[in-house]
């Protein structure tokens, strides 16, 4: 009934879907095994992509020939850059978008890419041989081979349903979890554990007050996040602000006593940055208030997501405090919130290609191996179906550097220093986060990602014409000479020193309070030869100019930081004999296998001492 596929995909969330569209987009022969085809890509929690560090990771995605940034354009009801009072390393692309239109973009993609089959059931257990992942078994007792295995399990491994004092097993509200997968890789050695995420109720918006809410218009600009040309939306819907306040906490704390969470019926830990409203008003007692936000959930339904109400409490109580929010007072609440318990693998068992330590074959993706978000899975499972596919293949491993991207860092904290609560990316998270711009996640990645036969030549082309361009722009500013008669009364303009004799345009851009457009529209010769060129390079010109020596520092620590990473560790190396290595040191490094001295000196309980033992021993 099933050929031998070269990579199988387990599971059909955003993990998996990217983890199946980049192997069969590379050549693989490629089986996508989901429990329900009507749920694949789901949106489970926020209907909305990208934010603060997670724009970021979309955009790298899309870099490489992902399909999230796409599928999150086609599917945009808003569009908003955050952060951008902000320098540019901190501006972060984010959607709201249709929860329905998303699904179907991405299964109308999927099935559009060669190479890719599909099979609902649910996978129970692997096909091991002398420590090979071979196939997968399903729950219809079908055996299945591949040369490939990826696990996209999300919190559907023996995951447990909590509202208020009721729970029953479930991988989301009315969806069934699985079982046996667990069981099994316990059985090989792996080790497993419990986390917990959490989701708030959703509403009717036909029974909200919105103009007791502060409205949240998308900008004007949709930008989007896919690097090819897409299409956006023509108009956009508002979001809406509101806040709790202390009656909504007082009816709060009366289901504590049935909150599963403090009556410790969930032994899972929660995400820090995304705490349930009952985990915030108990952590933050001092606040008399925590913000909401009330998001629509597509172009043509009144259902309401309540962003910031995540919740496990009683039903009951979850509606008594929803009413006595402002715009609030006659809620009517189509489904309650509710927390779910599941099994994750601490992701030091990995491998940098997230293949795993134990398995040959085997790979990790997303919330099985301890993160919490779409976009932070979505880009686990673009490496793990790369990853397969060379595997598959008996080709080179592809992995990214802190440097690079993103993505490298997210997968090096993983891997590096494991994860004991749902990982959440963050810029703080990224040293060279002035290098990891979201605005030029093309042309750090594409041609990487070219060359291995996933970005297409449409991508190329336009990362080639976006450099001879930027070129262009900035030998434009570099040579254009600006007259103090022509500018200065734009200087007043913006309370900035006019000048007293002619400069060029490109010193003048240097100044923190000029904007190359704005610039552009104060000198008519200039915004004529400008003319030509898209926004999106004169945008890139404007940052390298105005950034370069913050650019040109950070490149200088990566150079530095390289020479670590140049130095792998041997597989075969043999902690144990290094006797002035401390036992934390010894135990450690075996567990996680750095592959460089880079990613040793990373690992929580290593320090310096212990990085100059190591390249003593490897003759350095």
């Amino acid at each position: 009934m099933f050929p031998e596929y070269d990579v199988i995909v387990v599971g059909a969330g955003h993990a998996g879907c990217e983890a199946a569209a980049a192997a069969a987009n590379l050549g693989s022969k490629t089986l996508l095994v989901t429990m329900n085809m009507q749920t694949i890509a789901q949106m489970s929690c926020n209907p909305a992509m990208g934010g603060i560090a997670k724009g970021q990771i979309v955009r790298e995605i899309d870099a490489m020939g992902g399909y999230s940034g796409i599928v999150s354009d086609l599917s945009t009801i808003q569009f908003r850059m955050l952060n951008r009072s902000k320098g540019p390393a901190m501006w972060s692309p984010r959607t709201q978008n249709d929860r329905m239109l998303f699904h179907l973009k991405w299964r109308e993609m999927l099935e559009n890419t060669p190479n890719l089959d599909f099979y609902q059931d649910m996978v129970k257990g692997m096909l091991i041989k002398d420590g090979i992942c071979t196939g997968v078994v399903t729950g219809l007792g079908h055996e299945i081979k591949a040369k490939s295995v990826v696990l996209t399990n999300g919190t559907f491994l023996n995951g447990i349903v909590h509202i208020g004092e009721k729970n029953f097993g479930g991988g989301r509200m009315a969806e069934k979890a699985a079982t046996g997968i667990t069981e099994q890789l316990v059985s090989l050695g792996f080790e497993s554990d419990r986390l917990k995420t959490g989701t708030p109720p959703r509403i009717d918006g036909r029974s909200l007050d919105y103009s007791k809410m502060e409205e949240q218009p998308g900008d004007e600009e949709v930008v989007g996040f896919s690097f090819l040309d897409t299409e956006k939306p023509k108009t956009q819907r508002s979001c809406w602000i509101t806040y709790t306040n202390q009656a909504v906490h007082d009816v709060l704390k009366t289901g504590f006593d049935r909150s599963p969470m403090f009556a410790g019926r969930i032994d899972g830990v929660g995400p820090r940055y995304c705490p349930s409203i009952e985990d915030k008003i108990n952590r933050f007692a001092e606040r008399d208030r925590h913000q909401l936000f009330v998001e629509p959930e597509g172009w043509n339904t009144v259902e309401i997501y309540v962003n910031g109400f995540s919740t496990s409490l009683p039903e009951e109580t979850q509606y008594e405090a929803l009413r006595n929010i402002v715009g609030f007072e006659k809620v009517k609440m189509f489904r309650p919130g509710y927390a779910i318990e599941y099994d994750f693998f601490p992701p030091t068992q990995l491998k940098y290609t997230l293949e795993t330590n134990l398995i040959q074959n085997l790979f990790f993706a997303g919330q099985i191996n301890g993160t919490t978000g779409y976009e932070e899975a979505a880009c686990q499972g673009l490496m793990a179906g790369i990853n397969a596919h060379q595997k598959a293949k008996n080709l080179a491993p592809v992995i990214l550097k802190r440097s690079d991207a993103y993505i490298g860092v997210l997968i090096d904290d993983l891997v590096g220093k494991g994860t004991q609560e749902p990982y959440r990316m963050f810029t703080s998270r990224a040293e060279f986060r002035t290098l990891l711009r979201q605005d030029n996640a093309d042309l750090r990645l594409t041609e990487l990602s070219y060359r291995l036969g996933l970005a297409s030549q449409e991508r190329m082309d336009k990362v080639i014409n976006k450099r001879k361009s930027v070129e262009e722009i900035k030998t434009i500013l570099k040579d254009f000479a600006v007259e103090p008669e022509e500018i200065n009364s734009y200087f007043i303009s913006i309370n900035s020193s006019p000048i007293t004799e002619k400069q060029k345009a490109q010193k003048i851009l240097l100044r923190p309070d000029v904007e190359l457009d704005e610039l552009a529209n104060s000198l008519p010769k200039l915004k004529e030869a400008l003319s030509h060129f898209t926004t999106d390079s004169i945008e890139q010109a404007s940052i390298q100019i105005k950034y370069d020596t913050y650019i040109e520092k950070e490149k200088e620590l990566v150079k530095r930081m390289s020479q670590l990473e140049e130095l792998e560790i041997p597989e075969t190396f043999d902690y144990k004999k290094i006797a002035s290595l401390g036992n934390e040191a010894r135990e450690k490094l075996a567990k996680i296998k750095p592959r460089t001295l880079g990613q040793a000196s990373r690992i929580s309980g290593i320090n310096p001492s212990d990085v100059q033992i190591l390249m003593v021993f490897m003759g350095r």
